[in-house]
This record gives C-alpha cells, sequence and structure tokens, in this order.
C-alpha cells in the first residue's frame, strides 16, 4: 500500500521541526540558549517584564512547560524574577544583563536558520510557504476550540 502525502504530512512537520531545532540549537549553544528557551528570549526582548500567564498566552504553551522553561533560564542567568507589588500572586518576568548584552548577536545567529531552510526559494516561494502553513495553523487552532 502506497503512503499518500497527506498520510505523511505530520512525519514530514515532525521532521521538519526536529531538524530546524537541532540546526537552531546548534547557532544558539555559543550563548547557552537551547532552543525552547529562544520563544520566552524573543518575547522578552519585544517586551521585557511579562508575567509567566503572558508569556505562555503569546507563545502558546501550557503553564507546567513554562515554569520549567523559566526555571531553566533563571538557573542559566537569563531572567529574573520580580515580585508584582500590587499583586503577591503574579512575578514579572525581566531579562538579565547577560540575555540583554547578546540579544542582537543572538538575533543574528537565529535568523540564519530559517533563511539555510528557505536556501533556494524565491520570494513568492516563501511567502506562499508562510501562508500555507499559517492556514493549517488556523485550521487546527479552529479543531483545537
Amino acid at each position: 500500500m502506497a503512503i499518500r502525502r497527506q498520510d505523511a504530512l505530520g512525519y514530514q512537520i515532525g521532521l521538519l521541526s526536529r531538524l530546524f531545532d537541532r540546526v537552531l540549537e546548534a547557532e544558539l549553544s555559543a550563548f547557552g540558549v537551547l532552543p525552547g528557551q529562544f520563544p520566552a528570549l524573543v518575547m522578552l526582548y519585544q517586551k521585557d517584564g511579562l508575567t509567566q500567564a503572558e508569556l505562555c498566552q503569546r507563545i502558546n504553551v501550557e503553564q507546567p512547560t513554562m515554569a520549567n522553561t523559566l526555571n531553566r533560564m533563571e538557573r542559566d542567568d537569563l531572567i529574573r524574577r520580580v515580585p508584582d507589588p500590587d499583586d503577591k500572586r503574579r512575578t514579572h518576568i525581566h531579562l538579565t544583563d547577560r540575555a540583554k548584552a547578546f540579544k542582537t548577536d543572538l538575533m543574528e545567529k537565529a535568523r540564519q536558520v530559517p533563511s539555510q531552510a528557505m536556501h533556494g526559494m524565491d520570494s513568492a516561494d516563501q511567502d506562499r510557504v508562510f501562508h500555507l502553513i499559517g492556514r493549517m495553523i488556523d485550521n487546527l487552532k479552529v479543531a483545537d476550540d
């Protein structure tokens, strides 16, 4: 029995994700940053001082996953937690000086990974890839609601 492309979509997406993360990990390793930490760093580079709940919402991960990621990032001197003066149940996540210092270099290295993945594609092909992936994400978000 032949395997149809539609049947192999999950495998292809999974393989792409694993390869992308492997290359990203190699690019970020000099900074002591793991691929799972990178989205939180990006969000904090955009707006330092977000809460854990805000990070979860922006990155679309569950609270326990984010808590583990933030624990590791705190251990690795990438973030520090600051209690909210108005609500003792909340803490704000702030970048450390160390994480701020390598922002430009880290982002430059990270940008090389999608460039490598899309090597040889013209801008129309790249736009189509983003459009199609966006549609699949939207389709699955609707199914998840």
